[in-house]
């Protein structure tokens, strides 16, 4: 071998047979990283046999490292917000950086300025947070920087993005009404022509009804835009409209409270008369309705903490999925008979 042969974090992962991602953390002794004893063993007895040593360089490098990481957001003050902030930051703190969190809007020369904020204080990676499933335009910035999309998704700069598997939602809610044996079904859905979560949710519910029997054209449905006062007068539509109606699927919580108010106008009773499903388990509504409300849980948490790691391998320079689509989670409460 030459003399002058340095051997690389790249020769030691080859050898050890793991990423290099791995082999940093190990050799770095990078706090949070969840590797196995003897996969530690076997990095650092490879690193011994092939001479690896850090370049000085690299180290000095290093040091000027920020360790921050730039979260660039509508949802701070989201009903979802939290959540999904709560997992990027446990996850990016246990790897050791900071959280860096610049607020915007949709509009995009907010995003522009959030990006070159962020920018400016050298963070080390961006994540792009959204509070609905959306379709957004990425500013030039993102190109600068690894950067992952949370609950929306960029087709045009084909950035890697995390999202809720609307259409499992779907099939969820119809389900959780399912467990009742309802035949007689209406369903309340979201604005088609706003966003991803409606289009996907009416095809995983169509479906599978249809796979219990039921026919989507014995489905009614109406639309309630998303709102209290939106659930309320669909509800209202379709009872009028077809009073043996047993059971309503609503696109979001806040459409089954306005359904709520309309069901009782008519003289009826929620799960009694009319089950009623929601999506989203908002913490202000789900909970706090009577009876509670059965619905599907969105993984707010989980697409946080799946973004913030695909994020950390990016920075790593490893290939993470163009798309992510995590599952969602049925919570049975009382407005709906389950077994």
């Amino acid at each position: 071998m030459n003399d002058t042969y340095r051997p690389t974090m790249e020769d030691v992962a080859r050898v050890a047979g793991v990423s290099r991602t791995t082999v940093s953390f190990v050799l770095n002794n990078r706090d949070g990283a969840r590797i196995a004893p003897e996969t530690r063993d076997r990095v650092q007895q490879v690193a011994a046999e092939l001479g690896y040593r850090p370049h000085g360089g690299a180290r000095a490098l290093a040091s000027r490292r920020s360790s921050l990481i730039g979260l660039v957001s509508e949802i701070v003050t989201s009903p979802f917000g939290a959540a999904t902030i709560r997992g990027i930051q446990d996850t990016v703190r246990r790897a050791g950086y900071t959280l860096f969190i610049v607020p915007t809007s949709t509009e995009a020369a907010m995003d522009s300025e959030a990006f070159e904020t962020l920018l400016k204080s050298r963070v080390e990676g961006i994540i792009y947070a959204t509070g609905w499933n959306c379709r957004v335009r990425m500013p030039a910035q993102a190109r600068e920087i690894p950067t992952v999309l949370v609950h929306c998704i960029d087709p045009v700069s084909g950035l890697p993005c995390v999202r809720p598997d609307e259409e499992q939602m779907g099939r969820l809610a119809a389900q959780a009404l399912l467990e009742g044996h309802h035949r007689d079904i209406g369903v309340i859905e979201l604005d088609p022509n706003d966003g991803e979560a409606a289009p996907g949710r009416r095809v995983g519910c169509e479906a599978y009804l249809e796979q219990a029997g039921i026919p989507w054209s014995t489905v009614r449905v109406a639309v309630g835009h998303g709102t209290t006062r939106g659930g309320y007068a669909a509800a209202a539509r379709l009872l009028t409209d077809h009073p043996w109606l047993t059971g309503l699927v609503c696109g979001n919580d806040r459409m089954a409270m306005g359904a709520y108010d309309a069901i009782r106008e008519q003289g009826l009773r929620v799960r009694d008369d009319v089950a009623v499903i929601g999506i989203d388990d908002q913490e202000l509504i789900a909970d706090q309705l009577h009876p509670a409300l059965t619905t599907v849980a969105l993984p707010f948490e989980e697409m946080g903490q799946v973004a913030a790691s695909h994020l950390l391998a990016l920075m790593e320079g490893e290939e993470v999925p163009a798309e992510t689509l995590l599952p969602g989670q049925i919570i049975r409460r009382s407005s709906a008979w389950h077994p």
